[in-house]
């Protein structure tokens, strides 16, 4: 299963041009993972995480077993580096962000940016996110997930607001409402099985937060 080498993200905070160019051996090695990666999360989808045997993932991936391991000791490893790099996506995008623009609207624009990289098509985004949502060994997975992303959000928040004394506490508590909103729209999009796109469901989500909240 071939994957582009360009397509394999960076550690949070990172870019590629910050980074010196990886060696012939490193892009092997990088995308060997996202090859194992994207062909795991496909198979503990479609048969479910305690069904799938590690056998079937390497077969399904195209690497011996003993290569699976070196990678990833674990499945739950494996689908922890898919969440990682939604972290790092929304990581990276915050930093770019125009410092002119709204808190909102740099947590509305980081989060809606996660979700192209969730998979190559909807129907798999759908299916990985039910994956991670609703299976519970992995709850811990998706709550780390979810922590390691107001904990991105914060810092720029806090870099954004007013110099006042509580702004440490109203950029966490900006932060957490923006995550509260996104869980809110995987929920609902989980509940209409996909028929509707998540990034329109996202938007009505925000905007029915920014209504209410500021009614």
């Amino acid at each position: 299963m071939p994957v582009s080498a360009t397509s394999f993200h960076f550690p949070s905070g990172l870019r590629s041009s910050d980074l010196t160019p990886p060696t012939r051996r490193e892009l092997r090695r990088q995308e060997t993972q996202e090859a194992l990666v994207e062909a795991a999360m496909r198979l503990l989808s479609e048969k479910g995480f305690e069904e799938t045997t590690t056998d079937e993932i390497a077969a399904a991936a195209g690497i011996s077993r003993r290569t699976l391991f070196r990678h990833f000791p674990t499945k739950a490893d494996i689908v922890t580096a898919w969440a990682q790099k939604m972290t790092d996506v929304l990581t990276d995008h915050v930093n770019q962000c125009d410092k002119a623009m709204p808190p909102h609207e740099v947590i509305s624009s980081a989060l809606e940016a996660v979700v192209p990289h969730m998979a190559k098509t909807r129907s798999e985004a759908l299916a990985f996110v039910c994956l991670i949502e609703r299976t519970p060994g992995l709850r811990s997975v998706s709550l780390q997930k979810y922590a390691q992303w107001e904990e991105s959000l914060a810092v720029a928040m806090t870099n954004r607001l007013p110099q006042t004394e509580d702004r440490i506490l109203a950029a966490r508590v900006v932060a957490r409402s923006g995550t509260a909103a996104f869980r809110t729209g995987i929920d609902e999009w989980i509940r209409v099985k996909g028929r509707v796109g998540l990034i329109s469901i996202l938007r009505r989500v925000f905007a029915l937060q920014l209504e209410y909240l500021h009614a």
